[in-house]
């Protein structure tokens, strides 16, 4: 079953990616989404199982595929509760996403690429979470790095898509510098690349020492703050986030998958999985919290400014992931896992929910321009509303239920607090986290779907309206714009526009066709429900230990210490919820010109978020730009004025020049040919007689 699972979407990518226009778009479509609906069919009886207490971990051997000396590589298919929740995530978030591609790509005219590098994509991240020992886990880490640059830059004719592209392949090979280094690392001092024998291990080394970079450092201290190094780059952690929100440059279904079921959340399973490695150091664990926070709120601020509506949502993934890994941070491995299997859920529902209305305002993503349409697409607006109160954790602590959001983040929260002086520092930072995603989530609520309408200075609207189409996802500018149009009075951005009396220059916003609305109605479920119904094998003292059965560390008495905290503890998520949701009615609803007042009483601190904290321009600063010159530097001085003047070049001169030389010796006469011939033989005579 287990190989069915993951290899059938490999197969899937092949024969829609080798068949392409031979097999045509609907074959295409029907392989891949079969395969991926198959695939989530059989994943989720074992997860089941694993829930129940009737499955065990189990090795599915494929083939012996690395030996090297001592090193024995194996590739084999490791199935155990931590494998579980992950292939539920994956395969039901892909088909989910393959059905909705069916309507959202339909004008597309590659869409056999499209569904293949889905697929592609599927299998790597499959390969990655069955992985059995390091190296293989290395190569799914590794193919989801290469399906996502395939799949950002998609659109590849887009100048924007195909930087975004390279931008997301760069930045994650930073990251996965560090993870190779403690692959090697954890190679040398274990002499073998098998998980469950290295966590077997670990404990063991807990205050040896090893030596790097010239100084003898804690063993475990170091191999795991590399490995985390790489959770950095794939799960777009604080310094090595720049590539996430670019991503949006590609299609939205795209977004979904990298943002909920696959790459993004490679980081945080990586933790889990050697949690027995992270446990026997404390100082990598410190690094993991302070990290996760800082992510947290870091990620949470710039959500507030932000104004294409998938950027927001990209923002929000962000500090999500923050959340997860200071709860492994804090030792809630469990709780960081639960939140990653209900973020799954109302994740991709919040990024589909966003592609159907960018669908409907014929791709249009600026919220400035939307307004009012909760009339218009009223499906759409129900789900994204599910999505939102999971979120932002909408819930009932006497009543034990909540949206998904409700158990799993103030899960976390509780751990945290639960957990000592270090956590709870990361704790006050979750609540304050909480608060602002509260606040621009229900900003791009009521930006969407609240208010007039403010379509009529829409491009993309009056491209429509003129019958100007064309598919691609075009974007606004990002960086420098006003929050004073974040109101009901967006900027003109064409001059002369045409505009009626309503402001929707006559454009009707259109519901997403059933193939589109489908997996948002699915999904709702999952935002509704996940959390209720499956928090108690996750984080549960008793029946998390019973799930988990040694996958992750799972402490007890921590899952036992995060239900004994203060009610005051439990309710502060809930507090801040409807705290960011009072505040947004007001901005945005009661007094939409509020925005633009605060924006330019407090400016310097408006536009350092809006500008995202200056990173992308530090990094343009401090490794671009001497990049760029230290290349043009070899380029023209070291390659051209130096290996090519005084190499090929040089040697084709003075070929060309003593060719020019010689074409001056022949002169065409026969009498010259003579005369040298005679000077030649009288040499040669005068040589000979002067040698006797």
């Amino acid at each position: 079953m287990i190989q069915l699972i993951v290899f059938l979407p490999l197969a899937a990518a092949i024969i829609a990616g080798l068949g392409n226009r031979a097999i045509g778009n609907t074959a295409a479509k029907a392989v891949t989404t079969g395969a991926l609906f198959i695939a989530c069919a059989l994943s989720w009886p074992i997860f089941l199982a694993f829930l129940g207490g009737t499955a065990e971990a189990s090795v599915a051997p494929v083939l012996l595929w690395i030996q090297s000396g001592s090193m024995t590589v194996d590739w084999a298919l490791r199935v155990d509760a931590l494998t579980a929740v992950m292939l539920v995530v994956i395969t039901s978030v892909s088909a989910l996403v393959h059905l909705y591609s069916w309507g959202y790509m339909e004008e597309d005219p590659d869409q056999p690429r499209f569904f293949a590098y889905l697929s592609l994509f599927t299998f790597a991240m499959l390969m990655l979470v069955t992985a059995d020992n390091l190296v293989q886990m290395f190569f799914g880490w590794e193919g989801v790095g290469l399906a996502s640059y395939l799949l950002i830059g998609f659109w590849f004719k887009k100048p924007s898509a195909s930087a975004a592209a390279i931008k997301a392949f760069v930045v994650n090979r930073v990251g996965d510098l560090g993870f190779m280094l403690g692959i090697f690392g954890t190679y040398l001092v274990f002499d073998t690349i098998s998980i469950p024998a290295i966590l077997e291990m670990a404990p063991e080394m807990a205050g040896s020492t090893i030596g790097f970079l010239g100084y003898r450092l804690d063993t475990m201290t170091v191999l795991c703050l590399l490995l985390f190094v790489g959770a950095m780059g794939k799960s777009a952690q604080l310094g090595l986030h720049t590539w996430l929100p670019d991503a949006m440059e590609g299609p939205t279904p795209v977004s979904a998958l990298i943002h909920a079921a696959t790459m993004v959340t490679a980081g945080v399973f990586m933790v889990c999985r050697l949690s027995p490695m992270f446990e026997a150091a404390p100082d990598a664990l410190a690094v993991v919290t302070a990290i996760g926070a800082a992510t947290c709120i870091f990620a949470a601020t710039i959500g507030t400014t932000q104004t294409d509506i998938k950027r927001v949502i990209a923002y929000s993934t962000c500090s999500q992931l923050g959340y997860m890994f200071f709860a492994a941070g804090v030792g809630a491995y469990g709780a960081a896992m639960f939140h990653l299997f209900t973020h799954a859920f109302f994740k991709a529902l919040l990024f589909l929910g966003a592609g159907s209305v960018i669908h409907a305002m014929h791709h249009e993503q600026d919220m400035r321009f939307y307004g009012g349409l909760r009339r218009h697409i009223p499906i759409t607006f129900w789900t994204m509303m599910a999505g939102t109160l999971a979120i932002t954790g909408v819930g009932i602590y006497w009543l034990g239920f909540g949206f998904a959001g409700f158990h799993s983040k103030d899960a976390i929260l509780e751990a945290a607090f639960a957990s000592g002086a270090e956590g709870q520092g990361a704790f006050w930072v979750g609540v304050i986290a909480a608060l602002l995603t509260s606040f621009y989530s229900w900003r791009l609520m009521f930006l969407t779907f609240w208010g007039k309408p403010r379509w009529g200075e829409s491009e993309h609207i009056q491209h429509a309206v003129h019958g100007d189409h064309h598919h691609a996802e075009p974007t606004h500018g990002h960086g420098d714009v006003a929050e004073e149009h974040a109101g009901h009075t967006p900027p003109a951005h064409a001059a002369g526009a045409h505009q009626v009396d309503d402001g929707t220059a006559g454009y009707h916003p259109h519901e997403s066709g059933w193939a589109m609305l489908i997996p948002l109605l699915v999904l709702t479920i999952g935002a509704v429900l996940a959390g209720f119904v499956f928090h108690g094998a996750f984080i549960e003292p008793e029946s998390g230990t019973t799930f988990w059965k040694g996958a992750i560390f799972h402490d007890s008495t921590l899952a036992h210490d995060m239900h004994e905290v203060p009610l005051w503890v439990k309710l502060s998520a809930s507090v801040v919820m409807l705290l960011g949701l009072v505040t947004a009615i007001y901005a945005y609803i009661l007094r939409p010109g509020f925005p633009a007042q605060f924006a330019e009483t407090f400016r310097v601190a408006y536009r350092f978020v809006l500008n995202k904290w200056y990173f992308d321009e530090l990094y343009d600063l401090i490794f671009v730009r001497p990049s760029l010159a230290f290349g043009r530097l070899f380029w023209k001085r070291g390659d051209e004025g130096t290996i090519d003047r005084f190499g090929p070049n040089g040697s084709a001169a003075v070929v060309a020049l003593g060719s020019r030389w010689a074409g001056r010796l022949q002169s065409g006469y026969v009498y010259s040919y003579a005369f040298i011939m005679l000077i030649g033989l009288t040499a040669a005579v005068t040589w000979a007689i002067a040698g006797r």
